[in-house]
């Protein structure tokens, strides 16, 4: 296997990411082997599209025998970043922080959960799960100990840059926000916006025109 020398499109690494979960899929069931068609037709795409999308990276299988289960699954978790542990805090103990920070599907993937934090001096000491809502003021002190470069904000629209501009200040280098706005960082930081209204707009979209 090799790294990609240009740059792969996001829906090259989202398809690898299925890839992933339809491998852990098989492995469960005890599956040894699988084609680049099973691969297609659990991810609704095409066998050709795999192939493209894996040899980006290398040269995986054996023409008429395909893909071994568990050495694809070693090797896209390599490409993913996941073969280490990554440490992760979340900003906002509202309903979508606490539900994320007591979602144990993250540490399955290996990211970990190191610290969970909000404003609000009544959620501040609130048990989420194994963790004890810290006060925002801990952020950079906390973040200097423990060295997430990854941060999920589920905070209110006009908190939000502000908490951007002290994370990233203390090192953080990859957010996820859950936050109605648009927000700015330096560059090499990354940001990726989950709206919800923008997929449940999609999801009409595809209703009304099938």
């Amino acid at each position: 296997m090799h790294s990609p020398t240009k740059h792969i499109a996001e829906s090259t690494v989202r398809r690898l990411s299925l890839y992933l979960r339809f491998l852990e899929e098989f492995e469960a069931r005890g599956q040894t082997t699988v084609s680049s068609g099973e691969l297609a037709r659990s991810g609704g795409t095409t066998s050709a599209q795999v192939r493209k999308d894996l040899s980006f990276f290398g040269s995986f299988g054996k023409r008429g025998l395909g893909y071994g289960v568990r050495d694809l699954l070693t090797s896209i978790r390599e490409i993913l970043g996941l073969e280490q542990p990554w440490p992760v805090i979340i900003i906002g103990a509202g309903k979508i922080g606490a539900a994320l920070a007591q979602y144990r599907g993250f540490t399955s993937r290996g990211f970990h959960v190191v610290g969970v934090y909000d404003s609000d001096p009544a959620k501040v000491g609130m048990q989420l799960g194994a963790l004890s809502v810290r006060a925002d003021r801990d952020l950079e002190r906390d973040i200097a100990e423990h060295k997430p470069r990854m941060a999920v904000l589920a905070v209110p629209a006009e908190a939000a840059q502000p908490i951007v501009d002290r994370i990233v200040a203390a090192g953080i280098s990859a957010i996820l926000s859950f936050a109605p706005a648009p927000l700015h960082a330096p560059e090499g930081v990354k940001i990726r916006a989950v709206n919800m209204a923008t997929e449940l707009e999609i999801l009409a979209y595809s209703l009304t025109h099938p």
